[in-house]
């Protein structure tokens, strides 16, 4: 799964990268959790920036609270499953990101964090879906999830599912309205390992509330309790 990401770039350089504007205010982000509201790129508006919250209810769940269970879906069942085929179909949005954290566990109480990035840690785009639901007070809140797929080499080390790196050229046609399910599901393979790195980074990242630059900043391995492994 994919479960924590960043976003450490300034308004202007999101704007100029995905050409796009940004009507509210935004600071970088370290640190970026489920359920938390975060900018995404929609099909609907795809000339704007628009704020979702990470974690998307199924249709058949409503008035329910954003649930961490449901912040990713599988590319390789993304079309068949009930909760996402018309999300997937309709509902697809860039989710801007300049890396994403993974843990790698070493023994039964020790796990290592680590940050991906593209090799010179510039922007990207994850492929993802948004929906919106209706909450207990009749209030329509619009949520997204990120879309996974099988681990490159470079992630396979560490875990077993990774987040879909669009190519920058598949941005437009995974916003396209016209383009065919075929078309778009090719769209959803590992990025290759070689546009990639990896580091280990502080267990800061472990707290939502740790939202700062620390969080990204390379690290001589700590397991989660913050002591200092063997292991990189």
């Amino acid at each position: 799964m994919c479960g924590r990401y960043s976003l450490a770039k300034s308004k202007k350089a999101l704007e100029e990268r995905f050409n796009a504007e940004m009507l509210e205010p935004f600071h970088p982000r370290f640190n970026i959790a489920p359920t938390q509201l975060v900018p995404v790129i929609t099909s609907d508006s795809p000339m704007g920036f628009s704020h979702f919250y990470w974690g998307i209810t199924p249709e058949f769940a409503r008035n329910k609270p954003v649930s961490q269970r449901f912040i990713n879906a599988r590319a390789e069942t993304i079309r068949e499953t009930v909760s996402f085929k018309n999300s997937f179909r309709r509902k697809r949005c860039l989710v801007p990101a300049d890396g994403f954290f993974e843990w790698k566990k070493m023994g039964k109480k020790t796990k290592i964090p680590y940050r991906f990035t593209l090799l010179d840690e510039s922007l990207f785009a994850f492929a993802g879906i948004w929906d919106e639901y209706e909450n207990t007070e009749g209030e329509v809140h619009h949520t997204f999830l990120i879309i996974t797929t099988a681990p490159n080499g470079i992630v396979n080390d560490i875990h077993d599912r990774m987040p879909v790196i669009l190519e920058r050229g598949a941005e437009s046609i995974w916003l396209d309205p016209l383009a065919s399910e075929e078309r778009l599901e090719s769209l959803l393979k590992p990025r290759s390992e070689d546009d990639m790195l990896c580091y280990t980074v502080s267990p800061l990242v472990n707290q939502v509330a740790n939202d700062s630059a620390a969080v990204i900043r390379k690290t001589l391995p700590m397991d989660q309790f913050g002591n200092y492994t063997l292991f990189g």
